[in-house]
């Protein structure tokens, strides 16, 4: 990547470590430190910045090297921390006080994914709200309970703090950013030429497909096989421990061993996400997709669809066709 000395924009530090996430850094890479003359010499500046002495080891079998050695992050003033080489690795206190020092003297830090735990590390988040991977977000919770830690959005910012939940999420979050700092058409610019929609409203919960763990080859699983394939069907407990062949007290036991879960919250996690497709389908009423999952009535789908997802099913429908329109014929 050819720097441009020409560019006289924010500096942007994107940190570099052993063990690095190399789709997160990747993400940065790209958005910051590419070419875009078109953009002007007050476009971002890019450095690549090592936290430790090397050399480093990225994601997928590479070796990685630093543009500067960690005295660089005393002149940014945006700091991304591209995740994190394990959420149970120790944050190096020397970085947690060169992060403190950038945002007292007024950078803005950033995380994606994991780095959310660098993060918090430096205690700049307490009493604050972060985002992180839905998958991450009860051992964030756990280990810095004075974080009000976020799982349903896609990213959340704090006193000039911002997270990012996974790592997708984390090229809304920049977006983001750009669009802050210099207006929705650079934003816009930025974002058709990645071939993605310039802003995605809602939530994780918007792209979690079948969260409720299944553990193969239990004895239910039959029965939820079935359940998948008559959705609409009236389930009661009483006809799902009989087609097990249990009581109910035994069939409720074994259900929660194997799925973590109530029967009901179960079909409901299903009915919603099969409700999700059929949304999605040319002139699909929301009457008739409450029907066929089972819902009954539309207001019973808005209800748990909202509960689940975050957003109407209405709303889900209109925006997910709209960046369809845009990813196929982005302008």
């Amino acid at each position: 990547m050819t720097k441009s000395s020409y560019l006289t924009g924010p500096l942007v530090a994107a940190l570099v470590y052993d063990g690095l996430c190399t789709f997160e850094f990747g993400i940065v890479a790209e958005i910051f430190g590419l070419s875009r003359p078109e953009m002007g010499s007050g476009w971002y500046r890019f450095e690549s910045v090592a936290i430790e002495q090397g050399p480093f080891r990225a994601h997928g079998g590479l070796t990685v090297s630093a543009d500067s050695e960690i005295e660089r992050l005393n002149a940014a003033e945006i700091i991304v921390v591209p995740g994190w080489r394990g959420i149970d690795s120790p944050v190096p206190e020397n970085l947690c006080e060169r992060l403190r020092d950038a945002h007292a003297r007024g950078a803005r830090l950033v995380s994606l994914c994991s780095g959310a735990f660098v993060l918090a590390a430096t205690g700049l988040l307490d009493r604050g709200v972060a985002a992180t991977h839905w998958r991450y977000a009860d051992a964030l919770r756990n280990r810095f309970p004075s974080i009000d830690v976020d799982e349903a959005s896609l990213y959340r910012s704090h006193d000039a703090i911002f997270t990012a939940a996974g790592s997708a999420a984390g090229i809304d979050l920049l977006i983001e950013i750009i669009r802050q700092d210099f207006g929705a058409p650079a934003a816009n610019s930025v974002a058709r030429r990645l071939v993605m929609p310039a802003h995605r409203t809602g939530g994780q919960a918007q792209f979690l497909e079948r969260p409720v763990a299944q553990r193969e080859g239990s004895e239910i699983s039959p029965l939820l096989d079935a359940m998948r394939a008559d959705i609409a069907l009236d389930w009661t407990i009483g006809k799902m421990a009989h087609r097990c062949r249990m009581s109910e007290r035994t069939f409720l036991r074994r259900f929660a061993e194997a799925t973590g879960t109530t029967p009901g919250e179960w079909l409901t996690a299903e009915r919603v996400a099969i409700a999700k497709d059929l949304l999605c389908g040319a002139g699909a009423r929301i009457d008739d997709v409450a029907s066929a999952v089972g819902f009954g009535s539309a207001h019973t789908l808005r209800h748990h669809f909202r509960r689940k997802i975050g957003i109407s099913p209405t709303e889900y429908r209109t925006r997910f066709l709209a960046e369809a329109r845009e990813l196929a014929h982005p302008q």
